[in-house]
Parts: structure tokens; sequence; C-alpha cells
């Protein structure tokens, strides 16, 4: 256990002594006041951050990820899971769109780099920094996920622990819909310091360089990129001889053959916004429950996922619509029970 005093935020000029003592055990935080001198001081006069002095047993998430006022995409579609899930989760809005963009119009903002670090160093000025999960989506530009590397080293000061769950969104099924200098920027930057990852068939084939057309394909890749850096790996998506997989590899330990499986998964003939990004907050969710089972918090994702998007086209049909025609919006909320405690119907199979 490693102790490190924090400033506690509020109005200390009365007394310069006020502090709260850090401990750190097992990646979880607590905070205890420590009195001063004169008393309570600034703790009688604000309150304490309770996420912060009595945390969630599960973690506290900074999610990096784009917004929509409608629909599930982005963080609408990661935050609320997690915390289903007993994640405390704090999101940046890495853009703010009225809606996603498969709309015929949208309007909205976008963060830069310089906007994102101004929350950051608000954040850290008030010692609210401290995180056990970063987790990062979609990102437009390099100056953007140049600062979210910033990011990640200021999270790790404070706790080195932290987990960093990136999803490196840069396009699929060959197409590619993020500016090209973002390809290198995360296969040599961010896959290095990320602890999982979450590419989709396509988004694999552009870190690693390799075609990926088998699953033996999919399993170098795998390999491939634990050298890089992460020991968690989840291609989430990818298409073999018509059948749809999801490729899971766990590496244990430094130099060790990694843990490596397959689920395969029913093809659900619709199109749907927003899955990516929920199933990424699920194998986060789960990974971290079970942390040394990638494959049982795998399977649970998977599970959710199929439950939340079934759900998704009966209600469409419910409403008289042909889910086969256009692209839906998840049924996320409808679906909280499904992403809480979703029975496992979707199993893992070893490979050798």
């Amino acid at each position: 256990m490693s102790r490190h005093p924090v400033r506690f935020p509020g109005n200390t000029s009365s007394c310069s002594s006020t502090t709260l003592s850090l401990s750190i055990n097992k990646g979880i935080r607590f905070l205890r006041p420590t009195l001063c001198r004169k008393g309570l001081c600034a703790m009688a006069r604000r309150p304490p951050v309770l996420s912060l002095v009595l945390p969630s047993e599960t973690g506290r998430v900074l999610s990096i990820q784009s917004h929509t006022v409608q629909g599930y995409v982005g963080n609408k579609s990661a935050v609320f899971p997690l915390q289903l899930l007993g994640y405390d989760v704090d999101p940046i809005n890495s853009v703010q769109f009225s809606n996603h963009t498969g709309y015929p119009t949208f309007k909205g903002q976008v963060l830069n780099g310089d906007q994102l670090w101004d929350l950051i160093e608000g954040l850290g000025d008030n010692d609210l920094l401290y995180y056990t999960h970063l987790l990062t989506g979609y990102i437009g530009s390099a100056s953007f996920l140049s600062t979210v590397l910033k990011v990640v080293d200021r999270l790790r000061s404070i706790n080195p622990n932290l987990v960093y769950a990136c999803d490196p969104v840069m396009g699929d099924e060959g197409k590619l819909y993020v500016p090209q200098d973002l390809v290198s920027l995360y296969r040599e930057k961010v896959v290095p310091v990320a602890s999982m990852l979450t590419p989709n068939q396509f988004e694999a084939e552009l870190l690693t360089g390799i075609r990926i057309v088998s699953e033996k394909d999919g399993l170098e890749a795998c390999n491939i990129l634990h050298a890089a850096g992460p020991t968690k790996v989840v291609i989430t998506s990818m298409v073999v001889q018509d059948k749809l997989l999801l490729i899971g590899s766990h590496q244990k330990g430094k130099g060790q053959a990694p843990e490596q499986f397959k689920i395969v998964i029913p093809k659900i003939p619709a199109y749907f916004s927003g899955t990516g990004d929920l199933t990424t907050a699920l194998l986060l969710g789960w990974s971290n429950k079970y942390p040394d089972d990638l494959e049982t918090a795998a399977e649970l994702a998977v599970s959710s996922l199929q439950a939340v998007l079934r759900r998704t086209v009966a209600d469409y049909e419910k409403a008289g619509f042909n889910p086969q025609t256009s692209s839906l919006e998840i049924r996320l909320v409808q679906s909280q029970e499904d992403i809480r405690n979703p029975p496992i119907k979707y199993k893992a199979e070893k490979f050798n």
C-alpha cells in the first residue's frame, strides 16, 4: 500500500495543513480526512467528492468519446451500460452532434485537443484525476489523439495501474473514415500504451499490416498486437467463410503464449448504430469483473449485445417498420436487465 498527499479541493486559506491521506490498495482508492490544527477547516465548508472518498468497488472510468443528443452512439452507448455494471463514469464528449452522421443532416460542435487538455487541467486543479480506467472511442483528428496520449501519461502518473481500453475506431469493411495519419499514430503511439484493444477486422489489418482472411490470420494479428503492448486483444467482429466471429486473446504474462478463443456470433439481418461502442464498454465492464478470464467476459458481452440487438429489431417490427431497410438506434434503456444480468447464450471455443 502506498500513500500520497492529496490537496482537498476547497478554500484552505485559513489552514495550510488541510490534507487528505490517499491509500491505494489493489486498484481501489480510499481517502481519509486528516484533522489540521484548527479542526476540520476546508472539509467543513465543502463536501467531499464521494466518487473519490467512497469509490465504487468496480472502478472509476474516464470515457472520451463522441456524443449525440438523440440516439445511442459513443458515450451515449457506453456510459449507461458501465454505470449499470457498477462503475462511476465521467464522460468527455469529443464531439457533440444533434444525431449521428448516418442521418441526412447533423449539426454540432467538435472538441479540439487544447479544449480537451483544458478539461483535464480543470479536473487536476481540483484533485479529481484519479481513475481506474480510461476508455476511448471515435477520435477524428491526429491533434486530438495526441492529446489523448498526454491524458494517458497524466492519469498514469497518478494511478500507475490505470487500465486503458482503446477502441481504435478508424473504419470498417475496407473503408477508412478517419484521416490517414491517424493510422500510424494509433499503430506507433497508442497501441503500445493500451491495456485492452478492441479493433474490428479492418482495423486489426490496419494496425498489423496483415490481411485477415482466416481464423489463423486473426490469431496472428492478436499476437502482433500483444508484442506491441496490450495484454488483452479482442477482434470484435470478423467474417470468415461467411461466419461472424469474435476473436479474443489474453497474454497473462510477458513472454507467455496468449490464451486465445473465438465466439461464433449469429448474424442479425439489420444494421445498427453504436454497437461497436457498446461492445467495447461491455468488454471493459465484464473483463474488470473477470480480470483473469477474458473468455467469460467476452461471453457475457456478446450475450448482452445480442439481447439488446434482438430487442431492438423486435421493437422496430412492433412499430411497423422493416428493420432491414435502414440503420437502427439500439434500445439501450429498455435492455437494462440484459446488460446487468445477461444469461450466457454464446460460448467461447478455445484454440489449442
